[in-house]
C-alpha cells in the first residue's frame, strides 16, 4: 500500500507567497484533482510533488516517511507529465517513446501498444516536428504505458493532461488512469476542464490565499 501526504506546504516563487497550509493525504487507489484559478499554484504543486522544487516549509510524505530522506527513490516511484511537451522534435514519435521508455528502465516492450492506444500508430515513424499540437500532447501521455516498469511506478502527476485532446483520447486517458487507480496507483491531476476522475478529492489552490511580499505586480509572478 502506498500513500502520500502533505502536511502544511508553503511555496514561494520569487518573491510571492503562491500557496500556504496546504494539506492532503492520498492513499492507494486514490486521486487528487487540483483545481484553481491561473496563478493559484496548480503546477508549481506537481512540480513540488514531483521533487522538481523544493517547499518554502512543511513537509512531503510518503508512507509517513519524509521523501527528502531519499529523493532518487521518490523520483523512481513517480512519472511526471507536464503541461510543456517535451517532445524531441529530429526523433519520431516511435523513437521518443523508446527513448522515454529505456531512460525509465523498461525497456521497448510497450512501445507499440503506448502508440495504439492512443492513435498514434499511423504517424510512429514521422519526425515528432511535424506532429500537430493534439499529437504531441498524446505522445507525451504515452509516455505512461511505454515508460511502465515492473512494478508501475505507483504515483502519477498530470498537468493539463486533456489540454489539445479529441473525445477519444481523453476517453483513453481516462481508462488508463481508472487502471492504474484499480491496481493501487495514486494519481494527482491539475485541470481547467472535467474529466472523469471517480470519488476524486477535490483541492481547490485558491482556498490557500496567495500572500505577495514584494513590490510591483503581483501577477507578473507565475505559478
Amino acid at each position: 500500500m502506498a500513500a502520500l501526504e502533505a502536511r502544511d506546504l508553503v511555496c514561494v516563487r520569487g518573491e510571492r507567497v503562491v500557496f500556504a497550509g496546504l494539506g492532503f493525504r492520498l492513499e492507494a487507489g486514490g486521486a487528487l484533482m487540483l483545481t484553481g484559478a491561473n496563478g493559484s499554484g496548480k503546477s508549481s504543486l506537481l512540480r513540488l510533488l514531483a521533487g522538481l522544487l523544493r517547499a518554502a516549509d512543511g513537509e512531503l510524505l510518503w508512507n509517513d516517511a519524509p521523501i527528502q530522506a531519499d529523493p532518487e527513490g521518490h523520483r523512481r516511484r513517480l512519472r511526471y507529465v507536464g503541461h510543456p511537451d517535451p517532445v524531441k522534435p529530429v526523433l519520431s514519435a516511435r523513437e521518443n517513446l523508446e527513448f522515454w521508455a529505456r531512460l525509465q528502465g523498461a525497456g521497448t516492450g510497450l512501445v507499440e501498444d503506448a502508440l495504439a492506444r492512443f492513435g498514434l500508430d499511423a504517424c510512429a515513424d514521422l519526425p515528432a516536428r511535424f506532429l500537430s499540437a493534439g499529437q504531441r500532447r498524446r505522445l507525451n501521455l504515452a509516455r505512461l504505458i511505454a515508460g511502465m516498469p515492473d512494478p508501475p511506478a505507483p504515483l502519477w502527476l498530470l498537468d493539463e493532461p486533456t489540454a489539445g485532446l479529441d473525445a477519444a483520447s481523453v476517453a483513453t486517458l481516462e481508462a488508463l488512469l481508472a487502471f492504474h487507480r484499480e491496481a493501487g496507483g495514486l494519481v494527482a491531476v491539475a485541470t481547467h476542464v472535467e474529466i472523469d476522475l471517480p470519488d476524486a478529492a477535490e483541492l481547490d489552490l485558491g482556498s490557500y490565499a496567495a500572500i505577495y511580499v514584494g513590490d510591483g505586480d503581483p501577477d507578473e509572478a507565475s505559478a
